[in-house]
């Protein structure tokens, strides 16, 4: 076995799911992930935890919901799982990154609607998601299989530590203020304006950590949960959604909502998404990528969202984590989370409270940072 894999397994462990003695935890493993998991489980029976371990097949999915009739019912054995465990650890690691292509998204957003008391539960544990790099995930990254496993390790085994304090300094401005505005000047495609309000909202550190409210390996991000968002915003990432390529997507908000809406290809999907409740039209999420570990665009949205110079937001349900005590339940609620991401790589500006705290990627306190 690879030794970056029991490093993997180790990191997972100890610095993201911090998992104790007599923890129950349950372990998800995808199609191609099963090296990880040995090395996971491997690392869970030395440590004295309780072992459930599930299998999670987008195939398998695929098989189910085309096969039903549409009337889907909530699974009271897995929200029994979910409401027992800990820890929730899932590892990805997909054979077919497209295998939910000929699904409709009116028929995911059901079976993700009858699921939502299950997903909370799984939320309201010590849940972390992380992937195994496979030869699928390689070619929907168009890099060679040893070339995206050196990619991905170098994305996952990072100086955790270091970078959390770095992203503390993200974190603090974010708290201080009361309104976000991210510009960007395109030449040949629509540019972004595009203010939110975040007055009273919890930054959250993202630093691949439970600790830190941070549940996704690797990590690498400072977010929050924007409310009042106005103008334009304009999407240069190409993202897979439910399956399929969305390219080149624009929004436009008024008074927190998607008021209209484009895309360059697969429109019907994101008309899909917009469509699935009266949250999916506003944002419930404003990241900010922050490692550079990750230094290239991969189509998956655990490394892209994470990766420097970007901006991602998300349509859809708002974490918790991002409000204060006993204001939980202000967070907007959806049966969907669908990212999508802006390269700020250059003729860009993050400004908080008027202040310019990001410019063409960098930050106030990195040394390539331009004033003006």
């Amino acid at each position: 076995m690879d030794e970056r894999i029991r490093e993997h397994a180790r990191t997972l462990v100890d610095w993201s799911a911090r998992v104790e003695r007599g923890d129950d935890v349950v372990v998800s493993v995808g199609e191609g992930a099963h090296d990880l998991a040995v090395a996971v489980c491997a690392e869970l029976g030395r440590r004295g935890a309780t072992v459930v371990t599930t299998y999670a097949s987008e195939e398998l999915d695929r098989a189910y919901l085309l096969a039903h009739d549409g009337d889907f019912d909530a699974s009271d054995a897995e929200l029994a799982l979910y409401e027992r465990a800990d820890v929730v650890l899932r590892l990805g690691g997909p054979r077919n990154t497209t295998a939910m292509a000929d699904v409709s998204g009116d028929r995911q957003a059901a079976a993700a609607r009858a699921t939502r008391a299950a997903r909370e539960a799984r939320l309201a544990s010590r849940w972390v998601s992380t992937v195994h790099p496979t030869r699928a995930l390689a070619q929907q990254a168009g890099m060679a299989f040893e070339e995206y496993r050196d990619f991905a390790y170098d994305a996952i085994l990072r100086d955790w530590e270091s970078l959390a304090t770095e992203m503390a300094r993200l974190k603090e401005r974010l708290d201080d203020g009361s309104e976000v505005r991210l510009v960007t000047d395109r030449d040949a495609k629509p540019s972004t304006d595009l203010t939110m309000s975040i007055e009273g909202r919890v930054a959250v550190n993202s630093a691949a950590s439970v600790a830190y409210d941070s549940h996704n390996l690797p990590s690498g991000e400072v977010f929050t949960a924007p409310f009042d968002t106005e103008g334009e915003v304009f999407f240069d990432v190409p993202m897979t959604v439910r399956g399929r390529r969305v390219r080149d997507v624009w929004l436009s908000f008024e008074a927190g909502d998607v008021v209209d809406f484009a895309a360059e290809t697969n429109e019907d999907v994101l008309a899909e998404v917009l469509d699935t409740d009266e949250g999916a039209t506003r944002l419930g999420e404003l990241g900010i990528g922050m490692n550079r570990g990750i230094d290239r665009f991969t189509d998956n949205i655990l490394f892209d969202e994470k990766m420097g110079d970007t901006v991602h937001l998300a349509l859809g349900r708002a974490y918790r984590s991002n409000f204060p005590e006993g204001a939980e339940n202000e967070a907007n609620d959806s049966a969907v989370h669908v990212d999508l991401i802006t390269d700020v790589s250059e003729r860009s500006r993050i400004e908080v409270d008027g202040e310019v705290v990001q410019r063409n990627g960098r930050f106030q306190w990195e040394p390539e940072f331009e004033a003006e």
